[in-house]
């Protein structure tokens, strides 16, 4: 069965280069592109974009009948920087889209579901080092809490209803293409910019705060490789671990200075440090290597060539 694909949260750091991504393998005209908000020109025109609140069950049904939706990639979601200034609203958003999409799945409107989880699911009682599958999770932010239910919202649509809803847990994601949006681990990405534009950062946390990171092209292809396995080889139906590399920002600037010498850092640690204190540090994804064959390709090395060749090509087009 020809697949048609609904995205929401299409423009958002992961959901814009996700798309781009699900377009090459299925067909622009095979995948909507939906936000709250219009995206560029050059996105919106790539293929169907709808304006859609993630929330509004009877416009997202609207939109999955006219266009015969067979899947949903919930991308939309307030991240946790964001969340902790304005919790009630990150709540609403965060479970509110879920809830809506599992339902519309159990209607039968659409026949699979892919929804993000998050290392944020993690708290300070959560080992540190190897992080498992199944471990203690009290996470202490909001966007955590959410990301904590919303996991075992999908593993009790899977056991009650057989929903084919999908998860990972994201680490953190870093892309040249598409600024972050309000994370936690969003300095892994500005960096790079201010190590180009400015050759030197002030850090929001402190240098040797390590934290699980991934390279966007890891992080897209893990999430289509995820939908596209047969169901039976999915054995973890709340979220997976997923893993490429770890760093602190003292490492990361030192990987930068192999192609910028001159680059400078100084640290002037905010509120995101002890959101940060509390995630791991490096996180065990055996069970996704075994399950369905996940393998990351980038390191921090690998990386950093990567983002600094294409922001400083970025910028030249200008």
């Amino acid at each position: 069965m020809r697949e048609v694909i609904l995205v929401l949260g299409a423009c958002g750091q992961i959901g814009t280069e996700l798309t781009q991504e699900l377009r090459e393998i299925y067909g622009h005209n095979n995948v909507v592109a939906s936000d709250i908000r219009e995206g560029n020109d050059e996105f919106i025109n790539a293929g169907p974009f709808e304006i859609l609140d993630a929330t509004d069950r009877d416009s997202i049904l609207e939109v999955i009948q006219k266009y015969n939706i067979t899947q949903v990639y919930l991308m939309a979601a307030m991240l946790s920087a964001t969340a902790e200034k304005l919790p009630q609203k990150a709540w609403e958003l965060n479970m509110n889209s879920l809830l809506v999409i599992l339902e519309l799945a159990r209607e039968k409107h659409i026949k699979q579901v892919y929804w993000p989880s998050s290392i944020a699911v993690f708290g300070a009682t959560s080992p540190k080092v190897d992080t498992p599958q199944q471990t203690v999770m009290e996470p202490s932010t909001v966007y955590g809490i959410s990301k904590v239910s919303g996991e075992h919202w999908c593993n009790y649509y899977h056991e009650r209803f057989g929903v084919d809803v999908r998860s990972l847990r994201y680490p953190g994601i870093i892309s040249w293409k598409t600024k972050p949006g309000g994370g936690t681990t969003d300095y892994a990405v500005d960096i790079y910019f201010k190590a180009i534009e400015e050759g030197k950062y002030e850090c929001f946390l402190k240098e040797d705060t390590k934290l699980p990171m991934m390279y966007m092209n890891d992080a897209v292809k893990a999430t289509i490789q995820l939908m596209q396995v047969d169901a039976e080889k999915i054995n973890v139906r709340t979220s997976y671990n997923l893993a490429a590399m770890s760093f602190t920002p003292k490492e990361i600037t030192e990987e930068i200075q192999k192609h910028i010498p001159d680059f400078t850092i100084s640290y002037e640690p905010d509120f995101r440090q002890q959101i940060a204190d509390s995630w791991p540090q490096i996180i065990d994804d055996n069970k996704a290597r075994e399950d369905w064959n996940w393998k990351h390709k980038f390191d921090l090395a690998s990386m950093t060539k990567e983002m600094l060749k294409n922001i400083q090509a970025k910028m030249m087009c200008l």
